[in-house]
């Protein structure tokens, strides 16, 4: 097994959150500042462009959101729109499978969890180096007992 790495530590998608926190800073500034040289535009106009521009940085603000975050005490999974909290001996696996968008995490109730925070889209081999620190921690963490 490889070292483990010391907690807390988050993982997270840099590459592809630095691609959509840069575009939507880039749209948010077009857009404004097109707005700002259309002369034939009103007050009105002008303010609905800047609007679009900032829901246009929203959006991309809250895809660039995800990350897993290890503690001594667990495992918080922060996707798109929800955020978990997991004790350690509530995940039984971590996998990332060849084709799979993101790692999914699965939990002693059966059930699995998507966690978007480590996704292999643009870092292949950073991504899997990630999964594959969290399931050797999930692995040195997890007793078998539920609180």
């Amino acid at each position: 097994m490889s070292e483990l790495p010391a907690l807390p530590v988050t993982f997270r998608p840099g590459r592809t959150r630095a691609v959509l926190l840069t575009a939507g800073v880039a749209i948010l500034v077009v857009i404004t500042t097109v707005a700002m040289l259309l002369e034939q535009l009103s007050p009105g106009e002008r303010l609905s462009f800047v609007f679009t521009g900032a829901l246009l940085f929203g959006v991309l603000l809250m895809l660039s959101r995800p990350k897993v975050v290890a503690d001594e005490t667990g495992v918080t999974v922060v996707n798109i729109a929800s955020k978990r909290r997991l004790a350690w001996a509530e995940i039984v696996q971590v996998n990332l499978r060849p084709g799979d968008p993101w790692v999914f995490l699965n939990l002693s109730d059966g059930t699995s969890l998507p966690a978007l925070g480590i996704q292999p889209g643009i870092a292949k081999q950073h991504a899997i180096a990630d999964a594959r620190a969290l399931r050797a921690l999930v692995e040195d963490r997890s007793t078998g007992d539920l609180p």
